[in-house]
């Protein structure tokens, strides 16, 4: 598996005096959706533009494991794929509920791979009347990078932004030094249109220095190491196999400064681990997205999973039963990639692929009404 790089009716009765007639208001903003179908979830949010921002109007998501026994088969599973398709079934209900008439709906890596992908495409549009289409990894990218643009912060100069996914891990490194900071995040958001060659000049944009997607994540890197039954040894081959892998990805390998350099990361292994941190026993979004979280804190928290062991992480309600059998192939993959980069925090951002959809759409559209200049 080669990595793959660059070179967002009343309920009182009618009164029988008719009411004094009142100018009609503005027009409600229209409904936008954006669907990212994943190894293991299936997440859609529907919204409308608001300002700079949008606001959720309704969401979905369910963890589904298309991915499931991929690594052995090269095929999505006809178990895997009903429980797909059922979940699909409620996102195309919800749809059609709100009247959304906007919208996209990607899948990504279990896509990109299985041999009988373009079959399931095929089953889910002829069962639910979906139009799914296979983005591609520099695609899965960039939105990342969108979605997680609100949360750059002012000083920041260089910008590395991971997605920990369950079928592949992109890494995008970013040089903003030459775009005025109050343009930054808005600049962001342009780069819908497509990553710059690696090592282009600033232009007065975004500059792009470097990219990968691994196609290792959290399902597929637990799979390589399936065989090993001891918890801490097979931590420690996850976490050294994916240092592997970047071993051809030159910013590893650069001495970039600490200071004004910044590291997002989204990915449920990334928000869970915040929120143990936290100490939540009920998740709350509000306080885990845009937390910075020290090198430290994280390796904490990391080790303290290993303390509990297989059975402990089961019943830890800060983990859940749906992640507690991928958070450590997750954790793995987050220490690497923490080794190897010149800093000792990182941000966390509880937004993806359907965030970067929204914002792109919205864009593209004209809704979004510029900040900060």
């Amino acid at each position: 598996m080669t990595p793959e790089r660059s070179r967002g009716a009343s309920a009182f009765p009618q009164l029988t005096v008719e009411p004094p007639r009142t100018p009609p208001g503005p027009e409600p903003a229209a409904l936008y959706a954006a669907l990212d179908l994943g190894t293991n979830s299936c997440r859609m949010l529907v919204a409308r533009p608001r300002g700079p921002e949008f606001q959720v109007v309704d969401s979905f998501s369910k963890t589904v494991h298309l991915g499931m026994g991929l690594e052995a088969s090269g095929r999505l599973s006809r178990e895997a794929m009903a429980r797909t398709v059922a979940a699909l079934r409620v996102c195309h209900r919800k749809l059609e509920e709100h009247g959304v008439e906007r919208m996209r709906l990607v899948a990504t890596e279990a896509c990109r791979r299985a041999r009988n992908a373009r079959d399931f495409i095929r089953e889910v549009h002829d069962q639910t009347g979906l139009a799914l289409e296979i983005i591609p990894p520099e695609e899965e990218a960039r939105l990342a990078v969108i979605s997680c643009a609100p949360l750059v912060q002012g000083a920041t100069d260089q910008l590395l932004v991971l997605d920990i996914g369950g079928g592949s891990t992109e890494l995008v490194w970013i040089d903003l030094a030459g775009v005025p900071r109050e343009r930054r995040a808005r600049a962001l958001i342009s780069l819908g249109k497509g990553f710059a060659p690696a090592g282009g000049g600033h232009g007065g944009g975004v500059s792009v220095r470097d990219w990968i997607s691994v196609p290792l994540g959290v399902q597929t890197l637990r799979d390589q190491f399936a065989d090993v039954d001891d918890d801490g040894a097979r931590f420690a081959l996850m976490s050294w196999y994916f240092e592997e892998r970047l071993a051809d990805f030159p910013p590893c390998q650069r001495v970039v400064p600490r200071e004004g350099f910044q590291i997002i990361g989204t990915s449920g292994t990334i928000t869970t681990v915040a929120a143990t941190f936290l100490g939540l026993r009920r998740y709350d979004r509000t306080r885990v997205d845009g937390l910075v979280m020290t090198s430290d804190q994280i390796e904490q928290v990391i080790r303290e999973y290993l303390a509990l062991g297989p059975a402990g992480r089961r019943d830890d309600p800060r983990i859940g039963r749906d992640r507690h059998a991928l958070i450590m192939s997750g954790a793995a993959i987050l220490q690497a990639v923490l080794r190897l980069w010149p800093t000792d925090r990182m941000s966390v951002a509880d937004r993806g692929l359907r965030e970067g959809l929204l914002y792109i759409q919205m864009a593209a559209d004209g809704v979004l009404t510029a900040a900060g200049g």
